[in-house]
């Protein structure tokens, strides 16, 4: 893996059935960089994130994340990498500042009250720290799934559809979010629908197709009026 690089898939497909989700994949994100990836829905977002978390094998080629293979060092990728996917897993029964609290304790982190409290804050669920999240609207899930990824000390974070179920507040606290990761030289791949907002936040682009690379470059050079940019400003 060459030097800097905090991923490099060469080859990379993935299939589920006769399907192939992914094919002849071969991309590089050097470390630090903040990357959003789009895609008609179905174009293989969401499968490539799960492979770069380890979650997904790979059926042809080679994945390597901060220096790791994905299904050779599964467990060393996995300290380095944190994935907001679509599903929360949350645990519904208990309030949001247990859940955090538990996601705390197996970090090795600060669980106290205090401490949860305070990260629930940044969150915006302050007020709702003692509620169960199976009292929790759709943006308040994707908050606390949110808080929870944050928590972990990921030097390459995988966000699926981030500002999915937020309102404009939400906008504003994903945006800060990735300022935020920028500053600590986090690398960042994040999947969304959303172009504009993604040009001006991420450095790098890369587009999908029926599970193909179809474009990579810096963010600024990404064309504007393809097809398939059409068809994603369509769907935003």
């Amino acid at each position: 893996m060459p030097l800097g690089m905090a991923v490099e898939t060469v080859g990379l497909g993935r299939r589920f059935g006769r399907r192939w989700a992914l094919a002849e994949v071969t991309l590089t994100v050097a470390r630090g960089q903040r990357v959003m990836l789009t895609g008609r829905n179905g174009s293989g977002k969401t499968t490539l994130l799960r492979v770069l978390a380890s979650l997904l094998s790979p059926d042809r080629g080679s994945v390597r994340v901060c220096g790791g293979d994905v299904v050779q060092d599964r467990e060393a990728v996995r300290h380095h990498v944190a994935l907001l996917g679509h599903y929360s897993g949350h645990y519904e029964a208990l309030t949001a500042l247990q859940n955090l609290q538990v996601a705390a304790r197996f970090l090795g982190q600060d669980a106290s009250r205090e401490a949860i409290r305070a990260r629930l804050d940044q969150f915006g669920l302050a007020a709702r720290a003692d509620d169960a999240v199976s009292t929790f609207s759709a943006g308040m899930r994707k908050r606390l799934a949110l808080a929870r990824t944050m928590m972990q000390p990921a030097t390459v974070v995988l966000l699926d559809e981030p500002y999915g179920e937020l309102d404009v507040d939400g906008f504003a606290l994903v945006d800060g979010l990735l300022e935020s990761m920028r500053a600590e030289g986090r690398t960042v791949l994040m999947s969304t629908h959303l172009l504009e907002r993604g040009r001006e936040l991420c450095e790098h682009a890369v587009a999908l197709e029926a599970g193909r690379l179809t474009w990579a470059g810096p963010s600024a050079d990404m064309p504007q009026h393809s097809a398939w940019s059409e068809r994603q400003r369509g769907a935003a």
